[in-house]
């Protein structure tokens, strides 16, 4: 009888059972079998967003620019346009001045008050819900030139800030001259503190309340349970959020342009701005290039270091 079947299990003399692929072969063939429909869509995404970003990477080795002979048809000069900008005093001190409105306005002011303000609406009542929400949303929802000239009218030296503070006896500095960072850390806070506070009331909401309550029937303090239970229960809310502020606020140029000009002489040029007037102003295409291909660069490592720290579990 065991000869039987093993025989109906061998098969007929001569034919062995056919292998099966097993383990990375056989996940490779069911990942590419899956992606047969989504060809379309990966075609279309090299050539918008990957075919623009090579596009990028070439220019900022020419010489191209806005007048003169280069205008008419770039040479190649290779790295000359980055190893320009090492010798460039000025690119120093804007990639320090975007890092620090990164950090201030992105990292902690925008991430910590967005979540600040998405505690605060769950556990209040609904009219408050929706003060809060009004306020904070219409400086997010208004246009970007809009809110850039509202910043710059509080700011001003003569505007409401100063206004406000010579109404209680206090003389307000000139905030655009004097401390032009500090005006546009503000302001960048001000404009896009909503977007973080609906990521995280959105991530606060599917903290289940039963978790939280007992919790508090074991004893845990409000912040204990803030920093214990709730933020390893949002992390995804976190990574998805730091990012996309992070990748935001690097791009920023309207309100700076705006406000101060990358001024006063170059104490408020971040990276965009002065890309902007090597590009436009001085006419220098390739090397105004090359500064927005190292903001590619500094955005890729800050997402790639957000998806290591802040990996999600595996469900």
């Amino acid at each position: 009888m065991a000869t039987v079947v093993r025989e109906r299990i061998a098969g007929p003399p001569g034919r062995g059972i056919t292998p099966r692929p097993k383990g990375s072969r056989a996940r490779t063939h069911r990942s590419l079998v899956r992606s047969i429909p989504l060809l379309p869509a990966i075609v279309l995404l090299v050539i918008f967003l990957l075919g623009p970003v090579i596009s990028s990477f070439y220019g900022s080795l020419t010489n191209a620019s806005l007048s003169g002979t280069a205008a008419q048809g770039a040479s190649f000069v290779g790295f000359d346009n980055y190893l320009t900008l090492l010798t460039d005093p000025d690119f120093p001190k804007s990639l320090l001045l975007t890092l620090v409105f990164l950090v201030a306005s992105a990292i902690l002011g925008q991430n910590i008050l967005g979540l600040g303000l998405a505690l605060l609406m769950r556990s209040s009542g609904r009219l408050i819900r929706a003060l809060v929400g009004t306020f904070v949303v219409t400086a997010w929802v208004m246009p970007e030139i809009v809110a850039a000239f509202s910043a710059y009218a509080f700011f001003n030296d003569s505007g409401t800030l100063n206004g406000l503070l010579r109404a209680v006896g206090i003389t307000g500095p000139n905030w655009l001259y004097g401390l032009p960072m500090i005006a546009i850390i503000l302001a960048n806070i001000w404009r896009g503190t909503a977007f973080s506070m609906l990521v995280y009331a959105a991530a606060l909401h599917d903290v289940p309340e039963e978790i939280i309550e007992a919790a508090e029937v074991d004893g845990a303090q409000g912040w204990q349970r803030l920093v214990f239970i709730t933020l390893p229960l949002i992390r995804r809310g976190i990574s998805t959020n730091l990012m996309l502020t992070t990748l935001q606020t690097l791009a920023v140029f309207t309100l700076i342009f705006v406000m101060t000009g990358g001024g006063p002489g170059t104490n408020s040029a971040t990276l965009p701005v002065l890309a902007y007037q090597q590009a436009f102003q001085f006419g220098d295409l390739g090397l105004g290039t090359a500064i927005a291909t190292i903001m590619l660069l500094i955005g890729a490592a800050f997402s790639i270091f957000y998806i290591r720290l802040l990996k999600p579990e595996v469900d």
